[in-house]
């Protein structure tokens, strides 16, 4: 019975210690990817259960950051292309009227920039949450509930509240306000690495949400692959960059 117990014991130990490799793996990984001179990456979204489009529906986001400090996007909801520049805490947004102030397009409520005002509001919304990859994954990490190696991914189980976290960036405003909080949220991630840096990874996520009286169930998955690490180019329009200066 003592041999079995002991037994027991060191299978849980060397569980834990295998996980720990793994996130440390993983966590130095994303460190080479941040430490980077610039990198590219193609964000894609899709929605599971025959969901349609809309402000969670399918899109695309591409994108550069550079190591000092500037993001630009590119982020694709069907026929709408919207670019944006973010660096640090401020972001800015190329509307009809030209590159305008996040912070101005999202106070009071209204869209701005000529836009329709709830599309130019949530696109607003969308870049002043948003992360580049690295700072996604490094954010993710402490969410998870295990993160193991399988073939060639590193594959994890989020935590309830990493999973919330992840539908509320999903929402304008993040989910602030009365914005309805997600029920039996589900999630998972895979990441995979290429010359020991951060190279792709996709995340699920599926909870219910309540939307207008009415329960909906979001089934989401979201895939980011990382290209043109050293080479990519970060080009900031002059006149975003004085907004966000």
């Amino acid at each position: 019975m003592k041999r079995y117990v002991l037994f027991g014991a060191a299978f849980l130990l060397s569980g834990s210690l295998l996980a720990a490799d793994a996130k440390e793996e993983v966590t130095a990984a994303v460190k080479k990817l941040a430490d980077a001179s610039s990198y590219g990456w193609k964000t894609t979204t899709e929605m599971g259960g025959g969901q349609g489009g809309g402000r969670l529906g399918p899109g695309t986001t591409e994108g550069a950051a550079s190591k000092d400090g500037w993001i630009c996007v590119k982020m694709i909801r069907g026929d709408n292309v919207t670019e944006g520049v973010i660096k640090g805490d401020k972001a800015a947004l190329k509307t009809d009227d030209g590159w305008q102030s996040v912070a101005e397009l999202t106070a009071g409520g209204g869209g701005g920039g000529g836009q329709p005002g709830n599309r130019g509001r949530w696109m607003a919304r969308t870049l002043q949450n948003y992360k580049a990859p690295a700072k996604e994954v490094a954010d993710m990490l402490p969410q998870l509930k295990s993160l193991k190696k399988e073939g060639d991914a590193y594959v994890g189980e989020m935590t309830e509240e990493g999973v919330r976290a992840l539908l509320r960036m999903g929402r304008p405003g993040g989910g602030g306000g009365n914005a309805p909080e997600p029920r039996d949220p589900k999630g998972s991630v895979k990441i995979w690495l290429k010359d020991g840096a951060l190279a792709k990874y996709e995340y699920k996520v599926q909870a219910t949400m309540s939307f207008q009286g009415n329960d909906m169930t979001i089934d989401r998955t979201t895939t980011v692959e990382i290209k043109d690490v050293g080479t990519a180019k970060v080009e900031v329009a002059e006149a975003a960059k004085k907004i966000v200066s």
